[in-house]
């Protein structure tokens, strides 16, 4: 506003002018774009949307700060991360051996049920719906319960299940109660890869995770097949070990991420993005995030499939195929499975040093000539080398896959994509396994080892179509 002076022209600017400047200033910190207002009412009712919005997981207003560079977690900083870390190593023994226990069950279900090869088949695709399910309730379990929500979630699915399979109940019932342990492992899969895959050293620390997983499910058959053949005992008393298994893990990982609320969450994972709406949406339909989701989704769900379709189906090819007896067919699995322990510790070492897209990339082709020579070769000795050897190469792919995304993606998404790829992926111990048993009923188990050979061509050239890979985006 202008103001004449004694007859003089010249202008006085009024301070009143200064104060739109000032309230437009206040625009960007509140969390509507209505005009702002400064009443006790509407200060509540603006606290109380901005409740409701954190809820909703909305779009935040401007990127994280970038002015102080971010603390990148260790398996040991905070202090809180040792027992975490070590909760999450007893839920993937769990797992391992909760995947490893059908191959070794396989044969003795097929008898006490009467059950053919597409059947007995039907406890490997039931799974298939509980992963699907963690695949799309990953995120939303983080937002509004935490990684304590998982925690807790996860354990309580897998002493269902088992309990539940102990009492040997109808094939029918069998099949539907592992549905809750496909759910219990796809999140905890989820969920556990996308933490520790952005720490420090992921390669090693990912490395020790599966590890875990390949440690149970060595124990796994080693031990059921021992208590089945040596001791006489029926199939489900294996199950009555799980019971207790499962119940250490409810205690222990429910007393570490107790303090991992939803409000953690949301407050360590802002979106640093102009997308809205669900962060898997923009995970899973938004490029470039979408290229990445689906690349490591689709890879996983081929390498699982080979994992599980090889250590599921293994011991009743060695019987039937190979000729072995019973409890040295049953090693055979064990073999493969210490093979994915030992490859997951020391190539993770080497994975993180020559990079994952390299890693990779020679480890595949190494893999199917051993798929090659455990087909082509029909003697018992040399497949149960090939097939150990095999499983050591196979060992670091999925940690590798997991810290490949971690470096594609912002952090904001990698709950959701990580998680999702995780959980799709997991649902190939499912699909080919199922598929396996199907076709043999028709030609014969020995159709396992062409399934296995183009499975690994197909991961090979998916895993060529991933972006190059740089210093990891925070």
């Amino acid at each position: 506003m202008e103001r004449r002076n004694a007859g003089s022209s010249t202008a006085v600017i009024e301070p009143i002018e200064l104060d739109p400047v000032r309230a437009k200033q206040d625009v960007p910190i509140l969390s509507s774009k209505r005009a702002p207002s400064f009443s006790a009412h509407s200060l509540k009712t603006r606290r109380s949307a901005s409740r409701e919005a954190d809820d909703a997981d909305r779009n935040e207003t401007l990127p994280s700060p970038t002015t102080a560079t971010e603390q990148i977690e260790r398996w040991n900083s905070p202090r809180i991360n040792m027992y975490r870390v070590f909760a999450t190593f007893w839920s993937f023994v769990i797992m391992g051996m909760n995947d490893a226990t059908y191959g070794a069950i396989i044969p003795y279900l097929e008898t006490y049920y009467d059950l053919s090869y597409t059947i007995v088949s039907l406890i490997f695709l039931s799974p298939f719906v509980g992963y699907n399910a963690a695949a799309l309730l990953n995120n939303t379990v983080h937002l509004r319960l935490g990684q304590r929500g998982v925690a807790i979630i996860g354990p309580v699915c897998h002493l269902i299940a088992y309990v539940v399979i102990a009492v040997h109940p109808p094939y029918p019932v069998l099949v539907v109660v592992f549905i809750l342990a496909g759910l219990g492992n796809g999140l905890e899969d989820s969920a556990w890869n996308a933490w520790m895959g952005a720490m420090a050293n992921a390669n090693e620390v990912l490395g020790f995770l599966h590890g875990c997983y390949g440690l149970g499910a060595t124990i796994a058959p080693l031990i059921a097949t021992t208590m089945i053949t040596k001791g006489g005992l029926p199939w489900y008393s294996w199950y009555y070990c799980m019971i207790a298994f499962a119940c250490v893990e409810i205690a222990t990982s429910a007393a570490a991420f107790w303090t991992a609320t939803a409000a953690a969450f949301r407050e360590a994972h802002p979106r640093t993005s102009d997308e809205g709406g669900s962060r898997l949406r923009e995970a899973t339909l938004k490029a470039p995030a979408a290229r990445v989701t689906w690349l490591g989704a689709l890879f996983l769900l081929g390498y699982v499939g080979i994992e599980v379709a090889l250590g599921g189906w293994i011991v009743t090819f060695m019987i039937q195929v190979r000729h072995g007896a019973a409890f040295a067919s049953g090693m055979t699995a064990t073999g493969f499975w210490l093979g994915i322990t030992v490859g997951r510790l020391v190539l993770g070492f080497v994975t993180g040093r020559i990079g994952e897209k390299l890693a990779i990339a020679i480890y595949l082709p190494i893999a199917l000539a051993l798929e090659l020579l455990f087909w082509l070769v029909p003697q018992f000795y040399v497949s149960a080398v090939a097939v150990s050897l095999q499983g050591f190469f196979l060992g670091p792919m999925f940690p590798a896959v997991m810290v490949a995304c971690t470096k594609l993606l912002p952090k904001h998404l990698h709950v959701s994509s990580i998680g999702f790829a995780a959980a799709f992926g997991g649902s190939g111990g499912a699909i080919f396994p199922f598929v396996v048993g199907v076709i043999a009923e028709a030609k014969g188990v020995q159709v396992l080892q062409p399934v296995v050979v183009a499975l690994l061509a197909v991961i090979w050239c998916l895993w060529m179509c991933l972006p190059k890979m740089g210093r990891k985006k925070d």
